[in-house]
């Protein structure tokens, strides 16, 4: 049997897509649990792995994605069993963020790979955008226990922000909605911001001006035979 005749991976993209919506959904009932937030970053992680080797990478890259994955599962279970670390949440921060825009890449890759739009390309649009999202929410982490205090919040502005508040604020960026309650401070923090911001707009031109340019190619392509016929 082929890998894409496993039915979860005949679009890997669309299953990746709608594990990281499920998971904002499901993640405020973890209450911010190291165990319970461990056992769903490992998870997610194993689906994107999945996903890498599903959109058809060389071994190069899978080997790459290898070595990337696998600190971050170590260390993801390091928080759990020691949360608190501060040492070990910015290594983790830094390994996950590094293995989310390398899917990203890889998806980016997939995407640009034909000259035909599938549907499963199309759910690749959706998936690389929620997938840069998450590492920007990780380089975020990672930025505030280098610089402390780096971000603050409307409510309780001298607290800890928790990951899934640097989610809030990496997706509302990405989105161009504006920033949320959750607003970057310090220097470095507002840097990343504005390259998250830059990121998010040249995304959504790139994947429009993809899909337009190949869907006029195969309209003129179309033409072309019913003359050739004609």
């Amino acid at each position: 049997m082929r890998l894409r005749d496993v039915p979860v991976l005949r679009h890997p993209c669309a299953d990746l897509l709608i594990i990281q919506l499920v998971g904002i959904l499901l993640y405020p009932f973890l209450n911010e649990q190291p165990l319970g937030r461990a056992l769903f970053s490992i998870f997610a992680l194993l689906v994107l792995v999945l996903a890498v080797f599903a959109v058809r990478m060389t071994p190069a890259l899978s080997w790459v994605s290898g070595v990337l994955g696998l600190p971050v599962v170590v260390l993801t279970v390091w928080e759990a069993i020691e949360p608190g670390v501060e040492s070990v949440v910015l290594w983790s921060a830094v390994f996950h963020a590094a293995f989310y825009f390398y899917t990203a890449y890889a998806l980016l890759r997939y995407m640009f790979d034909d000259r035909v739009v599938t549907t499963d390309e199309l759910y690749a649009t959706g998936a690389t955008f929620t997938v840069v999202a998450w590492g920007f929410a990780y380089v975020y982490q990672a930025v505030d226990v280098v610089w402390p205090n780096s971000f603050t919040a409307v409510g309780n502005p001298l607290e800890a922000r928790a990951w899934f508040e640097m989610l809030y604020l990496s997706v509302t960026t990405m989105t161009s909605l504006g920033l949320s309650d959750i607003v970057p401070v310090r220097p470095h923090a507002r840097a990343f911001v504005m390259i998250e911001q830059i990121a998010g707009m040249l995304y959504l031109g790139l994947a429009v001006a993809r899909i337009m340019a190949l869907t006029v190619a195969r309209s003129t392509a179309r033409e072309e035979r019913r003359r050739t016929a004609d």
